[in-house]
């Protein structure tokens, strides 16, 4: 066990991570009375960081007591205690640097107003927002992210699939001869892959897209099939499709740039199985205004989230112009629409619902939090299907990044699961324009 240490938790940790007091083991932790104050802003409303807001001040009215203010109050075994710092604290060090009256300066005061009363203990401030960890280091304060739920390997999010060179020629003509595939004891390879990790075998007459299947334990051929007049471009694709068709498989991750079809081939392997569910649901989060500025904008709830929802349409749009205008396959997506048999709205507004025998594609997942990823995912009931589909290089979310988002963290979390399958799509097929865009801009 280490030295114990002092933790002052910023607002945006908590509105992360509602949990967040559980995770700092047995260091005491320090609340400044602004904390509170700016939770108090975030209870209404029907987005994520609102429920946490009101799920957090729950938990702390569970632990809280009279010594919260004084003594502190214990957060349960094997952990430290936890005390709220009300009112002003003596900290000129920080007013003569930072003079403005902020929360974020008033938080830093009490990291400086600890340090000094405690010089026998470490006081670190924990804050997601980079500036704040700037302001704190330029007057010598210690501080650093909240990195509970942070994934330290992000170097597969670089590559596509894997290529294996060298196998045996008659090895692939047997994968392409037998429907149930090779016995994964075949192949030399067999302790490094995942289940249903998707790749190409090569020898030097000829090659195959196969699939490690965890239910057979076999390696078996992927086919580039067609999915609601949808059709693979590369074999990124036609590995998506095989998993976004599989019904074993309950959790699949498509990862990749803007343009390399993750909604669209999602949407599309959906369609093609209508008939095995109840329900298509197609929902993003809305992370690009707050919920005080979207209510300033005119119509109903479901008006303000429209000009969010559009990509999600145009990609339903693209699937309609694979068939005639009159054709039965455009008859049957617009009735479906008028049913809510396919139903595309706000993720907010799916909050609470119990989701039964749905085919459930959330777009946009590297802006949730791995909290909001797993509420999504404990929603699922039977005959369920949920797929997540996301860039982690473009995340608008100003307390998340590339490792601690909830798309990330999940595929992390569930890569050794047989009901999970990963697939990264690398090859944009938007257009050369672009594609030259995404990689040079």
């Amino acid at each position: 066990m280490g030295t114990k240490k002092n933790f002052v938790i910023d607002t945006n940790v908590i509105l992360h991570d509602y949990n967040c007091l559980k995770n700092f083991q047995e260091n005491d932790i320090y609340l400044p009375i602004v904390v509170l104050e700016e939770l108090d802003k975030f209870k209404k409303g029907n987005e994520q960081i609102n429920f946490n807001a009101r799920e957090f001040l729950r938990e702390l009215d569970l632990v809280t007591d009279d010594n919260l203010f004084n003594k502190g109050a214990s957060l349960g075994e094997g952990l430290g205690s936890l005390f709220v710092i009300a009112g002003s604290v003596d900290a000129p060090d920080v007013f003569d640097s930072f003079p403005e009256r902020i929360p974020d300066h008033k938080i830093l005061a009490v990291v400086d107003w600890l340090t000094r009363q405690k010089k026998d203990m470490k006081t670190i401030l924990v804050t997601k927002d980079v500036n704040l960890r700037m302001k704190a280091r330029s007057i010598g304060l210690l501080c650093e992210d909240y990195i509970n739920d942070k994934v330290i390997n992000v170097d597969i999010f670089e590559k596509s699939n894997e290529v294996f060179e060298g196998i045996d020629p008659a090895l692939i003509d047997r994968i392409y001869s037998s429907r149930e595939g090779l016995d994964i004891s075949e192949f030399d390879f067999k302790d490094i892959i995942h289940p249903n990790e998707c790749f190409i075998l090569k020898s030097d007459r000829n090659s195959v897209l196969a699939r490690y299947n965890p239910f057979t334990h076999t390696i078996c051929r992927v086919n580039k099939t067609k999915n609601y007049g949808i059709e693979p471009r590369n074999a990124e694709q036609s590995f998506a499709f095989e998993v976004l068709t599989d019904p074993n498989i309950k959790l699949v991750a498509l990862t990749g740039k803007a343009g390399t079809g993750k909604t669209l081939l999602a949407l599309a392997a959906a369609l093609s199985q209508m008939n095995d569910y109840k329900q298509i649901l197609l929902a993003r989060p809305i992370v690009a205004l707050s919920n005080k500025d979207i209510g300033f904008l005119p119509g109903d709830a479901k008006e303000k989230v429209a000009p969010y929802m559009q990509p999600l349409f145009d990609n339903l749009n693209v699937i309609k112009r694979q068939f005639a205008s009159n054709s039965t396959e455009v008859k049957r997506l617009e009735d479906m629409q008028k049913s809510e048999q396919l139903v595309i709205e706000a993720l907010a507004f799916i909050r609470g619902r119990s989701l039964s025998e749905t085919y459930c594609i959330i777009d946009e997942a590297q802006n949730l939090t791995p909290h909001e990823i797993k509420t999504i995912i404990t929603r699922a009931g039977e005959g369920t299907k949920m797929v997540f589909t996301g860039d982690i290089q473009q995340i608008d979310q100003p307390y998340l990044d590339s490792q601690s988002n909830g798309l990330v963290y999940m595929i992390d979390r569930m890569k050794d699961q047989n009901l999970f399958a990963h697939v990264n799509l690398l090859k944009g097929e938007r257009s050369q324009l672009s594609e030259l865009a995404s990689n040079l801009m």
